[in-house]
């Protein structure tokens, strides 16, 4: 990819970053890779990759009573 063509994909792509949405799911409804994608953010000064997986925490069941 071109630096220019980079540099029209990068603000949208750091939007959908910031707004919350995964890298997976930006790479799917750009048509790019999951790489392509993680690198053009990670570049990104404007962008602050969060850390791997989800909420991790367990929920505890309410006991019926």
């Amino acid at each position: 990819m071109s630096p220019e063509v980079a540099a029209r994909v990068l603000p949208k792509i750091a939007a959908a970053y910031n707004d919350g949405n995964s890298i997976r799911i930006i790479a799917a409804r750009t048509g790019r890779s999951y790489g392509f994608t993680h690198r053009l953010l990670s570049e990104c000064p404007d962008v602050t990759l969060r850390g791997r997986g989800g909420d991790n925490r367990t929920r505890t069941k309410k006991r019926a009573t």
